[in-house]
C-alpha cells in the first residue's frame, strides 16, 4: 500500500468528530433563512440551493439514503438541472404521514438577492433586486424543522419533506412529482408567501393562452395598403375584449375571473408592415366552466379581428390559438383533516388562524389534483416578485414554531 495512503483512516476519523460536532448544533434560523436568500436559483437553475439543503442535511447526519431527487425536471417546458428534493423518514410514533412543502426557485428579479437586516425586517441591499423570501424563507421553514427533529431527536409521526422546482413558471415540480417516493402522505403544509397565521385552503384555476398572428409584410413606406399588420390584428383583439369586459377582472353577471394579455413579440423594423406577432396570456377562475368561457371570448376577439383586416387585395390575415391548462381550482373543506391541523398548529404558537382563499396557482393545487389534500401557510413574506419584497423576521419565526407541531403531532385528526 502506498505510503501516502496509510493516513486515510485517519482522515476519516476526525471528519467523522468534526460531523458529530456539526450535528450537536442547530443554525440560526435567521441566519439560515439569508443565506438561503441569496444563492441564485430562478426556476430551471435550483441545482445550488437543492446543494445547500442536501449538504446541510448530510452535515447533520441524515443517511444519505432519506435523500432522493425524482425526474420531474425531464417533464417541464423548460431545461432544469434536477428534479424535486424529496426526505422521508419514519415515525417514531404511530400516525397518518405528514408532507412539508415549498418551492426553490425564485422569480429572475431576485437574481444577486444580498439580504440586510433591519430590525425585524430584512429586505434586499440592492435596490434593483427582490429579496427570494418567496419561497426561500418557506425552504428554510422546512430545513430548520427537519435539522431541529434531527437534533433533538423529537417523536413525530411520519415524515415527508419536498423541495420543489419550477413553480414560479406554471407549478411544474408539484404537477409532475413522483408519487410514489411521497410514501402516501395523508395530509399536506406547505409553505408560500404570506402572514405565519394565513391559512390558505382554495385557489384559483388557470388555463394559459398561446397566439400566434401572421399578417402579410409589405414595405410600410412605399405601400403601405398591400401589408395587412399583425400588431394591428393584435390590438384590435386587446381591445375588443377590454371595451366588452373580457380582460383583466371580469365579471359577468355572479360569476368572476380574471383575464391578461400577458407576452407580445414581433416586429424587426419600421418600414417593414409587420408579418407576425407571438402573444401568451391566461385566464383564471375558481369556476371551470366560466374560466373556460373567457378562454373561449379570449380567442374569438382574435379570430374576429383577424377577419376584419385587409390589404388592397382582399388578403386577410390569420390567428393560430393553442391553449392549456395550467393548475385546476381547488377548496378544502373546513373539516379536512389538513385544515384542522393547520388551524391548530396556529393556535398552539399563540395565533388565530385565518382561512383564505386566493386568486393564484400553488403547488397545493396539484397537490390536491394528486389526492393530497394540501393547504398552504405563510411564513413572513410581502411584497413578492418586487425589489420591495421583505421579510418580517416575526412572522417568519412564528412559522417556525407552527411547522415543528405540525411535524411533531401525536393526534391524527385534530379538531
Amino acid at each position: 500500500m502506498p505510503a501516502n495512503s496509510q493516513s486515510k483512516p485517519t482522515q476519516r476519523k476526525t471528519s467523522k468528530a468534526n460531523a458529530g460536532k456539526r450535528k450537536s448544533r442547530l443554525p440560526d434560523p435567521i441566519k439560515l433563512v439569508m443565506e438561503m436568500m441569496a444563492i441564485r436559483g430562478k426556476s430551471g437553475d435550483e441545482g445550488q440551493i437543492a446543494e445547500f439543503i442536501k449538504s446541510r442535511l448530510l452535515d447533520a447526519g441524515l443517511p444519505a439514503s432519506n435523500i432522493k431527487f425524482d425526474t420531474a425536471h425531464k417533464k417541464t417546458p423548460i431545461d432544469g438541472q434536477q428534479g424535486n428534493l424529496i426526505v422521508k423518514l419514519p415515525g417514531t410514533v404511530k400516525g397518518d404521514r405528514r408532507l412539508l412543502m415549498a418551492h426553490m426557485d425564485t422569480v429572475p428579479l431576485c437574481q444577486g438577492s444580498k439580504p440586510v437586516r433591519k430590525g425585524n425586517l430584512v429586505r434586499s441591499s440592492d435596490p434593483q433586486t427582490a429579496l427570494g423570501g418567496d419561497d426561500r424563507a418557506g425552504c428554510a421553514v422546512l430545513l430548520y424543522t427537519l435539522l431541529r427533529l434531527l437534533q433533538q431527536k423529537t417523536d413525530h409521526p411520519p415524515l415527508t419533506f419536498l423541495w420543489t422546482v419550477q413553480e414560479e413558471i406554471g407549478l411544474h415540480g408539484a404537477r409532475n412529482v413522483k408519487l410514489g417516493l411521497l410514501g402516501k402522505p395523508k395530509l399536506a403544509f406547505n409553505w408560500d408567501g404570506g402572514a405565519a397565521e394565513r391559512v390558505t385552503i382554495g385557489a384559483t384555476g388557470g388555463y394559459k393562452l398561446d397566439v400566434q398572428v401572421h399578417g402579410i409584410a409589405s414595405h410600410a413606406g412605399n405601400r403601405p395598403e398591400a401589408g395587412v399588420s399583425a400588431i394591428a390584428i393584435a390590438s384590435m383583439a386587446i381591445a375588443d375584449l377590454q371595451k366588452n369586459g373580457w380582460h383583466g377582472l371580469v365579471k359577468k353577471g355572479n360569476k368572476l375571473g380574471t383575464s391578461n394579455i400577458g407576452l407580445i413579440q414581433g416586429g424587426e423594423a419600421t418600414n417593414v408592415v409587420t408579418d407576425y406577432v407571438h402573444l401568451r396570456g391566461e385566464a383564471r377562475s375558481h369556476n371551470a366552466t366560466f374560466r373556460k368561457k373567457i378562454l373561449t371570448e379570449m380567442e374569438k376577439a382574435f379570430k374576429n379581428a383577424a377577419k376584419q383586416l385587409t390589404n388592397d387585395q382582399c388578403q386577410r390575415g390569420k390567428v393560430e390559438l393553442s391553449s392549456q391548462l395550467n393548475y385546476e381550482s381547488f377548496k378544502l373543506k373546513p373539516t379536512e383533516p389538513c385544515v384542522r391541523a393547520a388551524k391548530a398548529a396556529v393556535v398552539q404558537s399563540g395565533g388565530t388562524p385565518n382561512l383564505y382563499v386566493v386568486n393564484g396557482g400553488l403547488d397545493a393545487n396539484w397537490m390536491s389534483a394528486h389526492g393530497i389534500p394540501t393547504v398552504t401557510m405563510g411564513c413572513g413574506q410581502s411584497n413578492i416578485h418586487m425589489v420591495t419584497e421583505v421579510l418580517e423576521l416575526k412572522e417568519y419565526e412564528t412559522a417556525l414554531g407552527i411547522a415543528f407541531a405540525l411535524a411533531t403531532a401525536t393526534e391524527e385528526h385534530p379538531k
